[in-house]
């Protein structure tokens, strides 16, 4: 059993639900990326997650590209990542937003040992195709870490229970068409969406893409197991620049309402 596996159980037992903010890795630099994590954690979520850097990201929005980009000019790498993470005490379980590329270069096995030994408990892969999935799923299973894959709005519904089948830890649900970003907005079809899938598959569903305001956390809660955000807390990274106390103090006041109102609507 995964760290995520027992992080769900525990939740549901207390009858929670998890808010997993999403933070790039080396942006501003990875110094940073560690006081994020330990913020995040102090502001009580139950897990986070963490991207590793891409130049051709899948399904990322501008300014979560944005943040990659930055990252990568200052020639962030892999082993350099997940050394910040090993020497950051957490309790609340990590999980690496990764391109299979990345996993694939570095080779299968050898990427999840690595980021398990540095505290990852498992991987978000947004462009492993559940078809190509076997080799990735069997080291996971041996190594009880999380292979967490994606269901779009378009994922035909034969295609999302194959993916269900094949994912652990939990399934991240896409909650629009289209890339990362904030929206006022989000699909009147996306909890029966949601609940559709959840009567068929005993994975915990965490919901991403879109999330940015306490209302679609009040909105979301009572069909999802967690909340994922990410561009919202990214686009404050940004704005604070080279002020790292008010970058911390922004993105803390931020997931800490966000964190608030999920708390507060399953109370």
């Amino acid at each position: 059993m995964s760290a995520i596996d027992e992080l769900f159980q525990r939740l549901r037992t207390e009858g929670r639900k998890a808010l997993m903010p999403f933070i790039t890795a080396g942006d501003p630099d990875l110094p940073a990326t560690a006081a994020l994590l330990r913020e995040l954690q102090r502001r009580g979520c139950a897990l986070a997650e963490l991207g590793i850097p891409y130049s051709d990201p899948i399904a990322d929005g501008p300014v979560i590209q944005a943040s990659y980009t930055r990252a990568l000019d200052k020639h962030v790498k892999l082993k350099e990542i997940l050394a910040t993470l090993q020497a950051t005490p957490l309790e609340m379980p990590v999980v690496t937003m990764v391109s299979y590329a990345i996993i694939l270069r570095h080779g299968l096995r050898d990427y999840v040992q690595a980021a398990k030994a540095a505290g990852a408990a498992g991987a978000i892969v947004p462009d492993l195709l559940v078809e190509e999935a076997g080799d990735l799923r069997a080291v996971c299973e041996a190594e009880d870490f999380s292979l967490i894959q994606l269901v779009t709005p378009t994922t035909p519904r034969e295609r999302a229970l194959r993916i269900a089948e094949s994912s652990s830890g939990f399934l991240y649900y896409v909650s629009v068409t289209g890339i990362t970003g904030e929206r006022t907005q989000l699909p009147a079809e996306l909890t029966d969406n949601v609940a559709w899938l959840r009567e068929r598959t005993a994975l915990p569903i965490c919901i991403g893409f879109g999330i940015s305001q306490a209302e679609h956390v009040r909105l979301l809660s009572p069909v999802a197991d967690g909340l994922i955000v990410g561009s919202a807390i990214m686009r404050r990274i940004e704005a604070a620049g080279s002020d790292i106390d008010k970058m911390i103090a922004d993105v803390g006041e931020y997931v800490g309402e966000l964190q608030a109102a999920l708390d507060g609507s399953v109370a």
